[in-house]
């Protein structure tokens, strides 16, 4: 049996410990029987609630602000702010929801949220939203992926506040010094990273993301190039990830590595991914727009963020990338309160100073035309490419509860080997495949 299958049957075995776990927590949380930590009630809307930050690294000092803006505002209402690592944020969810001690308002984004909604422990939010000030004012498209996200698409179980977007930051007067056009198509793109290539003096045209996180890059530069719109067949039932296109896709890429990128990319995660391309002797990063201050510190205004390149024929193809939300858990005991905290933290002002302060995309349409979006190229850039029409999204599946496992640990390190030239890409992809639709198929017949 080689590496390969036991990854397959520790994931199954992921999949048996998860549905244990899912039928204690049922009969565990609450004495009425509602699970995901008891029903709570609907309260005064007043008092005090608690906010779990999913990402308190980056994000502590903007909440701080807006939490004073609410009490401010609803001087009856105090908000307790508990901050958690973005690393631990699933854990602890998983651990409130069996032990109690869950919050009345959490971020929770789109990567989690299949996980936390199979545990019964969120509060359907359609009915609010249709009745809220924020009704109509929220991108469709992110709301859309909400719930897909959620593994229900009639429930929106968080409040979209905003979304990354995929980015190729490339070193303007790089280019310009050796004549080549902006990476706009993957041919200039392919072109640009041979071309800006000298390994002697140590620069390279791009550098590539072989370390933790490598799979979510990989699947978008895999369906940007193929071309292929959907994650499953007509039926729904089998994946493309392995299709041919997609796995010429792939080989392309991956010929980069060593030839067009430094060697030390094959452990490098976004941390020293960043740090490598702000050294200053690589030509392009694909990221998104999480690291333009960090590009922006190093460079001035000597570089530049794109979205992904198109094809030939203009259309451009990215995988969905994630949206972050704020969720109201059942448990809580004072859902009036914690509405009114989620209503405002999505309206235009607060919704559009938060993202101001991440450089992500507002899920406020109005936020969405303030001046600072216009005036921050990537994030105008992003922003009207999933506007625009010729941008097409590949919705990937966050609703299984095992896609996590499978776009991380189940095949981080694999990915790795076919770097190295030690799998095929053919074989790599054939894996991903069969172990996404067993999981598909698992979570159909459980949906029945």
């Amino acid at each position: 049996m080689n590496i390969r299958m036991r990854k397959g049957a520790l994931r199954t075995g992921g999949a048996v410990a998860l549905t244990t776990v899912l039928a204690l927590t049922a009969t565990a949380c609450g004495d009425d029987g509602s699970g995901g930590g008891g029903k709570g009630g609907e309260g005064e809307g007043k008092g005090t609630i608690t906010f779990w930050d999913n990402n308190t690294a980056l994000r502590r000092d903007v909440w701080m602000e807006i939490i004073k803006d609410f009490e401010k505002a609803n001087p009856d209402i105090k908000v307790k702010y508990v901050g958690l690592p973005a690393a631990d944020v699933q854990s602890k969810y998983d651990t409130a929801i069996q032990g109690g001690g869950l919050p009345d308002v959490g971020g929770v984004g789109t990567a989690m949220l299949a996980g936390i909604a199979a545990q019964n422990a969120l509060e359907p939010l359609d009915d609010r939203l249709a009745t809220s000030s924020l009704n109509g004012k929220l991108n469709d498209a992110f709301l859309e992926s909400v719930k897909a996200a959620g593994g229900s698409e009639s429930k929106l179980f968080t409040v979209p506040t905003s979304a990354n977007n995929g980015v190729l930051y490339y070193r303007t007067d790089l280019f310009e010094k050796a004549g080549l056009d902006a990476p706009t198509t993957w041919g200039k793109f392919y072109d640009a990273a041979t071309k800006l290539t000298n390994s002697g003096k140590n620069q390279f045209g791009y550098t590539l993301r072989g370390g933790e996180g490598s799979i979510a890059q990989a699947l978008d530069v895999m369906y940007g190039q193929s071309g292929i719109t959907s994650f499953w067949d007509a039926g729904n039932t089998k994946t493309t990830v392995n299709d041919p296109k997609n796995v010429a896709a792939l080989e392309k890429y991956v010929g980069l590595y060593k030839k067009a990128t430094p060697s030390a990319d094959v452990n490098n995660d976004f941390t020293k991914m960043v740090a490598q391309f702000d050294s200053g002797q690589i030509g392009m990063l694909s990221h998104n727009l999480g690291s333009f201050a960090d590009h922006e510190k190093a460079f001035g205004d000597k570089f530049r963020g794109l979205p992904n390149p198109t094809g030939d024929d203009g259309t451009r193809v990215q995988v969905s990338n994630p949206v972050d939300g704020l969720g109201m858990f059942k448990a809580s005991k004072n859902k009036k309160a914690a509405w009114k905290f989620i209503e405002f933290a999505a309206s235009h002002a607060e919704n559009s100073k938060w993202n101001e302060s991440a450089k992500q995309i507002p899920a406020n349409t109005e936020a969405a035309k303030d001046a600072w979006v216009q005036k921050s190229e990537p994030t105008k850039l992003a922003a009207e490419a999933l506007s625009s029409g010729s941008t097409k999204i590949v919705n990937l599946p966050y609703y299984l509860p095992d896609w996590n496992t499978i776009s991380k640990a189940d095949n981080e390190d694999d990915f790795q080997k076919v770097l190295l030239g030690k799998e095929s890409a053919k074989d790599f992809l054939d894996t991903m495949a069969e172990q996404l639709n067993k999981a598909q198929d698992e979570w159909k017949a459980q949906a029945k």
